[in-house]
């Protein structure tokens, strides 16, 4: 089945290259086309810049470059980005998007979860991260570590972007209809509204001692971003436990892995998304990697329900979570047909079936 509007799946994207919508200074990676998206890698140069900033009607980013940049770094054998600076780099993909095609992006999984702040810049840009119907130029990716330096390279992957045809958002009804036949997320009562399902906070911890997540310490070594399973969790990270209060204080600018009290469910026709949290109900924000490809935490591709790992950080003022508070919500949106491949099926896919878990870059001790 075939929908006129919705998300490309896979196959569609493979032929936006094909048809030369989408262009790259090298071949892809293998694995670069996910289910519902594609990673975009960086270039070989990074742009130290005094300040983020928005280019705007009429204006190219190289221009603001120009005017802005303190020095150039090559990336062409690695290079390291510190905390507390802002990086402008000019990425390998470029588009030239039909009129009637849209883009977003978002920072992947492993992305978020190092506290690496990125958003996608494009030429004439009034919004991060959306790329407007039509777009025709190349794309930028804003990169701020917040929590630990790191170590990145030409090609890269930092963050990720899906396309879309028209209308891709579920009703209300929808969501209600397909959780009460697929259990969207695994929770007796859903809080529904639009097209997303609310996600809450778990903290009253896994296992014997009942650990509920993580802190980011300071002043650690480098990340390399492209390593799997080689740094040590405790010299990055600090285990929080429950204590029997099931709540937890968050310290404004400290960095938090916590996860949901529900399993996700992504069935194979759909993709999600995890909207930012409302800043009306508490001052901390929730999950900067938003993406949730078909099949994850899907029975048929190997998931049997996934929690969804949450990156928080608290802003201003010291903020109380309690266990059960609602902390997100996540919205589901049609794929225009169903992905050849699915989240966890022979992808290399490093968060399928996943409860409290760490980025892909640290070993189990």
């Amino acid at each position: 089945m075939t929908r006129a509007t919705g998300i490309l799946a896979d196959r569609a994207i493979a032929a936006l290259f094909d048809a030369g919508r989408l262009k790259s200074e090298a071949n892809l990676d293998a694995d670069q086309i996910q289910p519902a998206s594609l990673d975009l890698r960086l270039g070989s140069r990074a742009f130290r810049v005094r300040a983020s900033f928005m280019p705007g009607p009429g204006h190219l980013v190289a221009d603001k470059l120009d005017r802005l940049k303190l020095h150039v770094i090559d990336l062409t054998e690695g290079a390291v980005l510190e905390t507390g600076c802002v990086y402008i780099v000019p990425l390998m993909e470029s588009l030239d998007l039909l009129p009637e095609m849209s883009a977003s992006a978002n920072p992947k999984s492993s992305t978020g979860r190092l506290d690496i702040f990125t958003r996608v810049i494009t030429d004439r840009a009034q919004e991060f991260d959306k790329i407007p119907a039509g777009y025709s130029g190349p794309l930028y990716l804003e990169i701020s570590p917040r929590t630990f330096p790191v170590i990145v390279r030409r090609g890269s992957r930092l963050s990720q972007i899906r396309f879309r045809i028209g209308h891709a958002l579920l009703t209300e009804t929808e969501v209600m209809a397909l959780h009460e036949s697929d259990v969207l997320v695994a929770s007796e009562t859903p809080n529904v509204s639009g097209a997303g399902i609310a996600l809450s906070i778990d903290l009253k911890g896994t296992g014997a001692d009942g650990l509920i997540g993580y802190r980011g310490k300071h002043h650690t070594a480098v990340v390399d971003v492209d390593k799997k399973a080689v740094h040590g969790i405790f010299d990055f990270w600090e285990p929080l436990y429950s204590r029997g209060r099931d709540e937890l204080i968050l310290d404004p600018d400290e960095f938090y892995i916590l996860v949901s009290r529900e399993a996700v469910h992504v069935p194979p026709l759909y993709a999600a998304e995890m909207t930012p949290f409302d800043p009306l109900v508490g001052e901390f924000r929730v999950h900067y990697a938003g993406f949730f490809d078909p099949g994850f935490g899907h029975v048929s591709a190997g998931g049997k329900g996934s929690r969804a790992v949450l990156e928080v950080r608290s802003h201003e003022v010291p903020f109380i979570l309690e266990h059960g508070q609602i902390v997100g919500r996540l919205v589901y949106e049609h794929m225009m047909e169903r992905p050849e491949g699915l989240y966890g099926l022979g992808l290399g896919s490093n968060y399928q079936a996943q409860g409290l878990k760490l980025s892909k870059h640290f070993r189990s001790e």
